[in-house]
């Protein structure tokens, strides 16, 4: 029985400690990039934005250069919208498709943030639909105004 154990043991420490030496860089010397360590990849990164009655909430979860989470938009006199997002993050920006429910309908759109000052700043700009996506006509012409700013809050 003891010689069965041993083994199993040796590769269960062997997987432990080569998974607690996996270093991560950061980009320590731009303060505007988001933080996609290791860390910042095991917790959910969390934002609000509320503008006089609209609001609207986003969850990231950020793995290296990869982006997923959740957001949702509760735009006053409008029919409320919710989904998830899947994307990339480069630099201080943050790209994502956002598939959401609005009016019973399943809808897809490109959303953008670029992050200033631990705010996201989300991106608009001319749109075109493209395979039943509506999509930027170009990701480099975007505007990131101050409409919609999203403050960090704690995760719930």
């Amino acid at each position: 029985m003891m010689k069965k154990i041993s083994p199993f043991f040796a590769i269960v420490l062997a997987l432990f400690a080569a998974c607690q030496s996996k270093t991560s860089q950061s980009n320590s010397d731009d303060p505007t990039a988001l933080n996609t360590t290791d860390s910042a990849a095991k917790a959910p990164q969390c934002y609000q934005s509320i503008n006089n009655r609209d609001t609207a909430a986003l969850t990231l979860n950020i793995d290296n250069e990869k982006v997923t989470g959740s957001l949702s938009y509760n735009i006053f006199e409008k029919d409320k919208n919710t989904g998830v997002i899947a994307g990339i993050v480069k630099g201080d920006t943050i790209i994502a498709d956002y598939t959401f429910q609005s009016e019973g309908t399943t809808s897809i759109r490109q959303v953008a943030w670029l992050k200033q000052d631990n705010q996201l700043i989300e991106g608009f700009g001319d749109v075109a639909e493209v395979n039943g996506k509506t999509q930027f006509k170009d990701v480099k012409k975007l505007s990131f105004g101050k409409s919609m700013i999203f403050q960090p809050i704690d995760c719930k």
